[in-house]
């Protein structure tokens, strides 16, 4: 189950960082970001390391206020947030056509939350690849509490240079996870070489919309906000997606950004102006509560120093999504299904 409590939170702050470390941590991942002076090209030729730092310090916070699962859902009216997270995960197993006994690859899997969700609802064995070693660490106990530990599994590894032989899987999917890569063609064709001819590659990317103007300051002010709370080099234009995964080789059936008719906004659980008792801890006061906690935790020594400033550029983050959201300018759920053709010169 996931962490609940205060003392859960503090005891996993700073992830695979030795706890004295963590400060020093977040300076360092602070400087890879404009905000701080950074350097796009240094964030996408360091982006291991960067990722790595990012994951380490706020993988406690997720998994506090979003459970095991961290990504957003469009969502219906009277549809909780958890709800609304198990149907976009379930879209994505229905979309590959996942059957019994397939392999499955998840691409940047952060703890295995959409892992067991799409492992249980389609008896798919899935296999998720990720960076972290403190990530891995808390999916393989949470897959052996699910029972899933014998069909489902993890494997460290960069999704840039994936440790497995060509045509390995039945299907891959990634779930608001190779926005982190330095090069979305890179990671694309890399998902292309693992995967079987034949088979489909589904995601869910983030990505700046055709509203988004690169010369507007304000634009540039929310773009920065987000990849500086979200541990992102750089987040690419929805066509730029498109093309990188032309260019890898795949045939795109179909794609379209699902935040467009979502009937209640994307952003709404991180919305100041809304208030929900299901998802209380990300709403306003929730992390208002949270900021005030993991400061006196830290005041008493029971979080590691930087904590707060983790949480300082999480609020930042949160605010940027909000905004992001609803001047329209970015999207959570840039959605395609693509597929590798059976031959390469089909």
């Amino acid at each position: 189950m996931s962490k609940a409590g205060a003392l859960d939170l503090a005891s996993g702050l700073g992830g695979k960082i030795d706890k004295s470390d963590v400060l020093s941590a977040v300076e360092k991942y602070e400087k890879y970001h404009v905000c701080y002076g950074g350097e796009e090209e240094e964030r996408k030729s360091n982006y291991t390391d960067m990722v790595n730092k990012y994951y380490d310090l706020v993988t406690s916070f997720y998994e506090f206020g979003w459970g095991e699962s961290f990504h957003f859902a469009p969502r219906w009216k009277g549809e909780s947030l958890r709800e609304s997270i198990k149907r976009h995960e379930h879209f994505l197993a229905l979309q590959l056509g996942l059957k019994p006994g397939q392999k499955v690859l998840d691409v940047g899997c952060g703890i295995g939350g959409p892992l067991r969700e799409i492992a249980r609802f389609s008896s798919s064995s899935v296999t998720g690849l990720n960076n972290n070693e403190y990530q891995i660490g808390r999916g393989k106990e949470l897959n052996r509490i699910a029972g899933l530990d014998q069909t489902c599994d993890f494997v460290k590894a960069d999704f840039m240079q994936m440790p497995f032989p060509d045509n390995s899987f039945d299907a891959v999917y990634a779930i608001e996870a190779t926005c982190h890569a330095p090069d979305a063609y890179g990671c694309y064709k890399e998902i292309y070489r693992v995967l079987k001819p034949g088979q489909c590659f589904a995601a869910y990317e983030w990505c700046m919309t055709d509203c988004y103007d690169p010369q507007n300051q304000e634009h540039q002010q929310i773009k920065a906000e987000v990849e500086i709370g979200d541990g992102l080099p750089d987040i690419r234009l929805t066509n730029q997606c498109l093309e990188a995964l032309k260019r890898a080789g795949f045939e795109v059936i179909w794609e379209k950004d699902l935040a467009v008719d979502s009937p209640i906004p994307w952003y709404l659980p991180l919305d100041k102006n809304h208030f929900s008792l299901s998802s209380f801890r990300l709403t306003a006061i929730g992390r208002l509560i949270t900021k005030n906690m993991v400061k006196a935790l830290e005041y008493v020594g029971l979080a590691p120093k930087g904590s707060q400033r983790v949480q300082d550029f999480l609020e930042k983050a949160a605010e940027g999504l909000v905004e992001g959201g609803r001047k329209e300018i970015f999207t959570p759920m840039y959605f395609f299904l693509c597929r590798k053709p059976l031959t390469e010169s089909q």
